[in-house]
C-alpha cells in the first residue's frame, strides 16, 4: 500500500472524473507546475494505484439500449466447472462483466443487447447453453450513476 497525500488523492478524484487531461492543465487547476504533476502521476502508475485508462463508450449510441444483470448460479460445482462456465462466458461479446460472487449465485455477468427481443436471444441461445448454468436470474437495469471509488 502507498502512503497518498492530499495532492495525491486530488489528481486521482480529477483524474477519475477525466483521465484525458493533460499534466499541465491538471497541474494549473491543483497549483502545481506541469513536472511535479508528471512526477507524480508517473509515481501513481508505476505503484500501481493507477491501473490503466479507460474508454468509456455510451451503450445506447452505439445501438445497445438494454443493459441487463444475470445472477448466474451453476448446477454442478467445482474447479473444472468454473473454468468452463469462464471461459465459455467470456467468448460472448454481449457480456461486458464477468464477475465470481458469493451469496444465492455463483456469478454476476452484465449483458447489453439492441433491445429486450434481442436479450431473449442471447440469453436462450448464448447463456442458457453454457456449460454447468443452473439458474438465472435477470434484472434490468433501468438506470445508472457512475460515481468514482473510494479514494484514501
Amino acid at each position: 500500500m502507498i502512503e497518498l497525500d492530499s495532492v495525491d488523492r486530488q489528481i486521482l478524484r480529477a483524474l477519475s472524473e477525466d483521465a484525458t487531461q493533460s499534466a499541465s492543465a491538471l497541474g494549473r487547476a491543483l497549483g502545481l507546475s506541469q513536472p511535479a504533476t508528471w512526477r507524480r502521476i508517473k509515481r501513481l502508475r508505476e505503484t500501481g494505484v493507477i491501473a490503466g485508462q479507460r474508454l468509456d463508450l455510451d451503450r445506447e449510441r452505439l445501438g445497445f439500449g438494454v443493459a441487463v444483470f444475470l445472477g448466474v448460479k451453476l448446477a454442478t460445482k467445482g474447479r473444472v466447472s468454473l473454468e468452463d462456465f469462464e471461459r465459455a462466458v467470456t467468448a460472448i461479446p454481449e457480456v461486458q462483466t464477468v464477475e465470481h460472487i458469493l451469496g444465492l449465485y455463483d456469478y454476476r455477468l452484465r449483458v447489453v443487447a439492441r433491445d429486450i427481443s434481442d436479450f431473449e436471444r442471447v440469453l436462450r441461445r448464448r447463456i442458457m447453453t453454457l456449460p454447468g448454468v443452473g439458474d438465472v436470474e435477470a434484472n434490468v437495469l433501468l438506470s445508472e450513476e457512475r460515481r468514482p471509488g473510494p479514494i484514501g
